[in-house]
């Protein structure tokens, strides 16, 4: 046995017993790496990433861009890392469908969470049945950092498809300010007719930045009345 597998065996005997309470960044890492990088020493790998993004929090939010700019990381490292915030996220969504959403601000919070190391903008929509109580809240579209296209048809027919009374729309401002745009406003009075025509309400198009959110509804930008829409 060489002095590296002593090593890794201490590091997951020192897990297995006292959790990662005691552990350093770069360890926290390292006992990571063991999993997708079997026959190296990690450590060095593990130090230069905490060294470049200062966290362990920062490295698995990192794009695998930025992730593959650090010496000793590769696409098997990069995929394993990115697995750790999707699985999180996932964890959320199948929770997701236990939850009564009756008011707009538990609509805005639940949403916030899907946003989560999303780089680009991204268009969630969530379902709610006649209760309120959550359907389901998947993507819609992805697009560039400064744009995602809103298909119209295609929520409609997903709302439908989900056996939707009420809908939310959310998406993500990158940039870090969730101020609704112009464009915003118009693509919500569009999709809130069309919701409105097969009798499913739009209840709110929720802008996400930097883990926080501007309901549309609750600023002004968007009155659900105007469209003869019930609002919460």
């Amino acid at each position: 046995m060489s002095l590296h597998d002593g090593h890794r065996q201490r590091l997951k005997a020192h897990f297995k017993e006292e959790g990662l309470d005691h552990f350093e960044n770069h360890q926290v890492l390292e006992l990571m790496l063991f999993y997708c990088v079997p026959r190296q020493d990690t450590n060095p790998v593990a130090h230069r990433l905490i060294e470049r993004f200062g966290s362990v929090k920062a490295v698995l939010a990192a794009s695998a861009a930025e992730l593959k700019r650090v010496e000793g990381v590769g696409d098997n490292i990069v995929q394993f890392l990115r697995l750790f915030p999707e699985v999180e996220r996932y964890c959320g969504m199948e929770k997701s469908k236990e939850i009564i959403l009756d008011k707009r601000e538990k609509c805005g919070k639940f949403m916030v969470p899907f946003f989560n190391n999303k780089r680009n903008e991204t268009v969630y929509l969530l379902c709610l049945d006649a209760k309120c109580k959550v359907i389901s809240c998947k993507m819609v579209g992805e697009g560039s950092v400064n744009s995602a296209g809103v298909p119209v048809r295609r929520i409609v027919e997903m709302a439908l498809d989900e056996g939707a009374t009420s809908v939310v729309l959310a998406h993500n401002h990158p940039s870090g300010i969730a101020v609704p745009s112009d464009e915003d406003r118009v693509t919500t009075m569009r999709l809130a007719r069309a919701l409105s025509a097969v009798e499913i309400t739009l209840v709110d198009h929720v802008v996400v930045a930097d883990n926080d959110y501007v309901s549309m509804a609750d600023s002004g930008w968007y009155n659900p009345e105007e469209n003869d829409v019930y609002a919460f």
